[in-house]
């Protein structure tokens, strides 16, 4: 797969959701080194004001794969709703990619796709109806 087809997979997702008025603002912006290795970044604003900033260093050589990235979702006043990142922590946290809570804990987790992040940022939008 190419960037820009994993670029446009992301366009076209955005796309949808804000279709539905969930999303109110959206930038994406991309540093691609090569056709397949390239640095993807967002900003997504939703309807309650809340904001989602991620950003996805990839591999698409041979299979996709996430080098680095950070999918940070928080209220409109800056505090954590949910973090997923693949950064070292000192002390350790004994998994390379983790998802931090509000409540300060971390747990392990796997790399999640921008989709699986809307749906739980959905859930929660919901929850606070």
């Amino acid at each position: 797969m190419l960037l820009s087809e994993y670029l446009s997979g992301l366009v076209k997702l955005i796309d949808e959701y804000s279709r539905t008025d969930l999303i109110i603002d959206s930038e994406l912006t991309t540093d691609f080194r090569t056709e397949k290795i390239g640095i993807i970044k967002g900003s997504i604003t939703f309807s309650n004001n809340s904001r989602l900033i991620f950003t996805e260093y990839l591999d698409l050589r041979y299979k996709a794969k996430k080098l680095n990235y950070s999918f940070h979702y928080q209220k409109q006043d800056g505090a954590l709703i949910f973090r997923y990142d693949n950064a070292e922590h000192r002390p350790s946290v004994n998994a390379s990619g983790h998802k931090h809570l509000p409540n300060g804990k971390i747990a392990a987790a796997e790399p999640p796709s921008l989709e699986a992040v809307f749906t739980e940022i959905i859930d929660f939008l919901l929850s606070e109806k």
